[in-house]
């Protein structure tokens, strides 16, 4: 017996700094349509999960969120982890880098690397 599951995902959001560096690599790199932001979770670091983000091709079961003109593809496991989300492109005197903005983190390390949820809302991270 199997059991089917709907989750109504809020999506998430580029912010214009954001949107326009995906854009300037996207261009460089002469990725096709398809091709966006990925934005996964994996089980690690000292909170528990850690954010991937690459440029990618979408794949089968994705979830893709358009914004700006531009795709986020998230695999159907990370979803939950990273639903409601804002990705921003962030220049600093630490470094210059993408930021997750996650509504769903209760708990983050020092390191700024790792995170953790709720843990009535966790599921197993590949």
């Amino acid at each position: 017996m199997s059991t089917q599951i709907t989750y109504h995902a809020k999506g998430g959001a580029l912010t214009e700094t954001e949107a326009e560096k995906v854009r300037e690599f996207l261009s460089s790199q002469g990725l096709n349509e398809t091709a966006g932001l990925r934005v996964g979770v994996r089980g690690g670091g000292c909170s528990g999960f850690q954010y991937q983000l690459a440029f990618d091709e979408q794949r089968d079961g994705d979830a893709i969120f358009e914004h700006s003109g531009l795709r986020l593809l998230v695999d159907n496991q990370s979803l939950p982890y990273v639903d409601g989300s804002t990705i921003d492109y962030v220049d600093s005197l630490q470094g210059a880098g993408f930021q997750v903005n996650n509504p769903n983190v209760v708990a983050a390390c020092g390191c700024g690397s790792s995170f953790r949820v709720a843990e009535d809302e966790e599921v197993s991270a590949v």
